[in-house]
């Protein structure tokens, strides 16, 4: 079995942990819960890293090249190829408004555009650590390889998961690709910014000339079947309302009846009333 180089695809599991124990990383959910570190929103899977594009610790990539599938062992990472040697110079003394809120110590702020730790708090001014939180440590890392990628196909998905934490269908066709993306993902912000980082490592490592994304809706049957259901209902409201107007119309047509029928009375009792006032004025005439 050939030794690993660089640009390698490589699938790996770990976990990282510092000089007294703790773990800080892993990809093993199980390994996270134990230790208290587990993230819901985090996927832990192992994971594929392209070897020399610094896609996980310096040393740890270093490391990487040389070595078999199959490998099962510890990697020690110095701070220099891990989080940087740790640099007591590099705090800062902030106004506590200018953080926009009371701060606590040890809670983790951003200030144009760096990231600090409170170290402490004095009077209306907050001293901020703008060192990485291990800088300075050693990281230890129990890695396994468990695979070199070999498959076209399944370097692009591991590409797009890479950068956009999305898993992807691929059909190759020569130097053409089609990839079928996740439903929904057009529409993810994550999944948009981090597509062109995955294009342009495609083109980068592969040699691919044209890239195709498509997002396929296929026509789900409880969907359908609810639309459909939605679409009776709509056409026994319109009957409904049909028939109310028919209704309607019908009470309409009483109402017209039974007026003219009282006009007829009306008009009836008129004509006796007359025909008896001219009775009476012959009568009296004839007086």
């Amino acid at each position: 079995m050939s030794s690993i180089k660089k640009d390698d695809f490589v699938k790996i599991g770990y976990t990282a942990r510092l000089d007294d124990g703790t773990v800080i990383d892993t990809t093993d959910a199980e390994v996270a819960k134990e230790n208290d570190i587990f993230n819901e929103r985090t996927d832990y899977e192992d994971i594929t890293v392209i070897v020399g594009e610094r896609q996980v610790l310096e040393g740890l990539d270093d490391a990487l090249e040389g070595k078999e599938v199959g490998f099962k062992g510890e990697i020690e990472v110095p701070p220099e190829k891990a989080f940087g040697i740790y640099n007591p110079d590099d705090k800062q003394y902030i106004s506590v408004k200018k953080l926009g809120e009371k701060p606590q110590i040890g809670q983790r702020v951003e200030l144009d555009n760096r990231y600090g730790i409170v170290e402490r708090i004095i009077g209306r001014r907050a001293i901020i650590d703008f060192n990485h939180p291990f800088a300075g440590k050693t990281i230890t890392f129990d890695v396994e390889i468990k695979d070199k990628i070999e498959k076209l196909e399944d370097k692009i998905d591991a590409l797009f998961h890479i950068y956009t934490a999305k898993h992807v269908d691929v059909t190759v066709n020569d130097k053409k690709i089609r990839v079928e993306i996740p439903r929904g993902a057009s529409i993810d912000q994550y999944f948009m910014l981090g597509k062109y980082s995955a294009i342009n490592a495609i083109y980068k490592h592969l040699d691919i000339e044209e890239i195709e994304i498509v997002e396929i809706f296929k026509k789900d049957e409880k969907m359908a079947k609810a639309l459909e259901e939605g679409a009776v209902s709509e056409e026994e409201k319109e009957k409904s309302t049909v028939s109310g107007s028919e209704s309607a119309e019908s009470l309409s047509e009483s109402k017209d009846d039974s007026e003219s029928k009282v006009d007829e009375k009306v008009e009836a009792v008129d004509s006796e009333s007359t025909e008896g006032k001219s009775d009476n004025d012959s009568v009296e005439e004839k007086d």
